[in-house]
């Protein structure tokens, strides 16, 4: 069985700035979190995570949020 690597410094600061567009966006629409994940089928305190950059979210998550927020996913994983 593999075992996964750690990820680097610069993935861990992609994530988070992934996530703080994430938030951003989420702001200016006036969602909760607790409404967001709601919308999503997603607990709040695995959300959460997620939006902290603590948690790499699947691509699948990020379909979910981008859909749910009424934003394109280009927007929330731009570089």
């Amino acid at each position: 069985m593999s075992r996964s690597v750690p990820p680097s410094d610069d993935v861990l600061a992609r994530r988070r700035r992934i996530a703080l567009r994430i938030r951003a966006a989420r702001e200016y629409r006036n969602m909760t979190q607790e409404r967001l994940a709601n919308s999503m089928g997603m607990d709040r305190p695995s959300y959460t995570l997620l939006e902290q950059g603590k948690v790499s979210p699947r691509l699948d998550t990020l379909l979910r949020i981008s859909d749910a927020l009424g934003v394109p996913l280009s927007e929330l994983v731009r570089e």
